[in-house]
């Protein structure tokens, strides 16, 4: 425990309301703000991609013991089903028992906020943050950017409200704030498989399902209800773009010639295809993080990624744990937290920012590649005969919690080894051999 402090964290999101539980935990005050109504009383639907746990958020949640409640509305993934124009695979993710979770970001948002409120946190809706001065963590809020804005002193103040962050906008009006935002000219749009009449899923129930076709795809992650969540990823302009799909009949023609298995099992595809609105795809860096020991960014609102590595919240929740190891460690001494906390996290960051843009190729192009197939298989197979040697990329990243920097560094010295490897003779034929095993370990000694 810490000397009880009073903060406030604007931003009652995922890495918001578990921030409030850790800092509870800590002996703290905790006030969440948000300018959105209360998520537990509204509809949520309409822009939402699954998320998709892994060992870093787990490691967050059950760090503060709510591990075992979220597992409650999480669906385990065991492999991606790669549905092909033609055909069906199925690629397993990691070793024996090894799963990604499905859980609907606006299910878990709600379990998070009764968590949080449980511990002790208090939560105020429909407050407009609009500014905050750094040097007394005041807290600026009012109806409108131009009315009357009451102030809020606080000991600290925790942004965590995003991507479009209301306080890294103040933080960024600094001298030697260092900023930048990438869109993708890709976006994103929420579609829907409904359940079987019997509640039961139309398609495998432990699949991550991916529809990779070059420059855009569809993904399906399960929900408890026995619907998936359908995320469409497609260039915003072009020849096969959102732009170019204007009417129903142009986006029934469209599926039934891309993604003909999906046709019959997404009924209201035109429907929602209309109804929901295209969203977009940013990466998003700063630094510094904090200010003093007053003001720290967290979550997406000093690191947005674009999704397709799965590790936006993970990223987030694993925030939360270091600077919890980093309280800890330093106990009272807050600058010297939020100094530590930034320096570990920030390169990190850059990391998954880096290897999630890239997951989108893999996605979308290689993982209809019968070589890109191979190059998974080989590695699996190594892997196991040598665990100590060889963890594949996507296992460090997602089953593992070693930083993402070395993740990134690893994963680009074996992809050298195995376009190597790729090159043997025959490797179709052998690629389970000896021949082949030796000359990874001769490539590794190099």
């Amino acid at each position: 425990m810490q000397t009880p402090k009073k903060i406030a964290i604007v931003g009652s999101g995922l890495v918001g309301s578990l921030l409030a539980i850790y800092l509870k935990k800590a002996g703290h005050t905790v006030h969440i703000y948000d300018r959105s109504p209360d998520i537990r009383k509204i509809e949520f639907s309409g822009r939402s991609i699954n998320l998709a746990m892994s060992n870093r958020g787990w490691k967050a949640l059950d760090g503060v013991g709510v591990g075992d409640a979220v597992r409650e509305i999480a669906i385990p993934m065991d492999k991606r089903a790669i549905h092909l124009v033609d055909n069906l695979k199925f690629q397993n993710y990691g070793q024996e028992g090894e799963s990604i979770y499905s859980i609907s970001r606006g299910t878990l948002n709600r379990k998070m906020i009764d968590l949080a409120e449980q511990a002790g946190a208090e939560f105020f809706f429909e407050q407009k943050i609009w500014d905050v001065t750094l040097s007394t963590a005041t807290l600026h809020i009012g109806e409108t950017e131009r009315g009357e804005w009451e102030e809020r002193k606080y000991d600290m103040v925790f942004g965590a409200d995003g991507a479009f962050s209301r306080i890294r906008h103040r933080m960024q009006r600094q001298s030697m704030f260092n900023y930048s935002q990438e869109f993708l000219n890709i976006g994103y749009k929420e579609l829907n498989i409904p359940a079987n009449a019997d509640g039961s899923h139309k398609l495998d129930k432990y699949s991550f399902h991916i529809w990779p076709r070059g420059e855009y795809m569809l993904i399906a992650l399960p929900n408890l209800d026995g619907s998936f969540t359908c995320t469409l990823f497609m260039p915003f302009e072009g020849e096969n773009s959102f732009a170019s799909l204007k009417d129903r009949k142009e986006v029934d023609a469209f599926f039934e010639k891309n993604f003909p298995d999906s046709i019959e099992v997404i009924p209201n595809l035109a429907e929602d295809f209309f109804k929901n609105p295209t969203s977009t795809l940013v990466t998003m860096k700063c630094f510094p993080w904090t200010y003093e020991d007053k003001i720290a960014l967290i979550g997406d609102a000093c690191h947005a990624i674009v999704p397709f590595y799965g590790q936006g919240m993970n990223a987030g929740f694993e925030d939360i744990t270091v600077l919890y190891e980093m309280i800890l460690e330093y106990g009272e001494d807050w600058e010297r937290i939020f100094s530590e906390y930034q320096k570990s996290r920030k390169p990190n960051a850059d990391a998954i920012a880096e290897l999630s843009y890239r997951n989108f190729i893999e996605m979308s192009s290689k993982t209809a590649d019968d070589q890109f197939l191979l190059q998974k298989k080989i590695e699996k197979w190594f892997s196991e005969k040598h665990p100590d040697k060889w963890i594949p990329l996507y296992s460090r990243v997602t089953f593992s919690d070693r930083p993402y920097v070395e993740a990134l560094a690893i994963g680009d010295f074996q992809n050298t080894i195995m376009e190597e490897v790729l090159k043997i003779d025959n490797i179709e034929a052998i690629w389970n051999t000896e021949v082949v095993e030796n000359k990874i370990l001769e490539l590794l000694q190099q």
